[in-house]
């Protein structure tokens, strides 16, 4: 049984990180904050580049004039699979998450008999996938948006898929990330990115409405264009969102540790009580017996 002294020592110990628990949440809900704003208001722009790049990328698809980033290479045998985590733990199962549902599609890939390669942000990601899949990370890159994030991040992480591209390493990419829902909630998303997927309906938009639009310059020009930039725009509002989602999930865990840390102490508390009076007991029992010897 541990003494007094060891009771004392391990219920001054907890209570220390407790304050550490209680103050990294108060951090995590600070940053929370921003940065769910910043998810937010990314939103809307990403997706409605996406719907017109659709609306675009409709009369194109199998052309002969297609951009690469749209027709891709023609063949869908090497996967390039991106996986955004954190470069710090303490968040509950944020990363192990986006990792797990990455892990899924490469094994499902791999069965298929496809070539897959992985290219890793955030050094959690990076450390997960050595453990399985070591042979097959092609790259990884940390510190991303250490101090503030921003869309030059983004661009880095699109530079170096689109150089992979332009040398042929690949067929097909896609990106694992988490998209915040809530403090407790985050969903974790896959998106492809290379070739650009075409939502269902997306080039029928102008029909469907009887509108006939014509584009100054062409269609080809503008995809041309406009298709990098639009990766790296998807890339940056996945950055966001995995950005609110992981100080969402630090929050929560913080506050489950800061509670699981109280309640830990109340029982170390109620322990040292009773073994404090015991002892006390036991040696009124031996004054007493000592005086009635006498």
């Amino acid at each position: 049984m541990p003494s007094l002294k060891q009771y004392r020592t391990r219920i001054a110990s907890v209570k220390s990180t407790q304050k550490i628990t209680s103050a990294m949440k108060m951090v995590a809900a600070a940053k929370l904050r921003r940065a769910q704003e910043k998810a937010e208001a990314a939103r809307p722009y990403a997706e409605r580049m996406s719907r017109m790049l659709g609306s675009l990328a409709g009369s194109l698809v199998g052309g002969a004039g297609a951009p690469p980033l749209l027709a891709g290479t023609g063949k869908a045998e090497t996967h390039l699979v991106v996986v955004a985590t954190s470069d710090r733990g303490l968040c509950g199962a944020f990363n192990s998450s986006i990792v797990r549902g990455a892990r899924t599609h490469v094994r499902q890939l791999l069965s298929e008999g496809k070539q897959v390669k992985i290219f890793c942000v955030g050094r959690k990601g990076r450390d997960q996938f050595r453990r399985d899949f070591a042979k097959l990370i092609v790259g990884s890159m940390e510190d991303v948006g250490r101090r503030s994030l921003s869309f030059a991040d983004a661009q880095r992480i699109t530079d170096r898929i689109l150089t992979m591209f332009g040398a042929g390493e690949f067929d097909v990419c896609s990106l694992f990330y988490a998209r915040f829902k809530s403090a407790i909630t985050q969903i974790v998303t896959r998106q492809q990115l290379i070739p650009f997927a075409i939502e269902g309906g997306a080039g029928d938009a102008a029909a469907a409405g009887g509108a006939v639009y014509e584009y100054e310059p062409d269609e080809e020009q503008i995809l041309t264009d406009l298709l990098p930039r639009n990766l790296s725009v998807q890339v940056f509002r996945a950055l966001l969102e995995n950005n609110a989602s992981e100080q969402g999930a630090r929050m929560t865990a913080m506050d489950n540790a800061t509670r699981n840390a109280g309640d830990m102490i109340k029982r170390l508390t109620l322990s040292y009580n009773r073994q404090r009076q015991a002892s006390i007991t036991k040696e009124l029992i031996e004054i007493i017996s000592g005086a009635e010897a006498v």
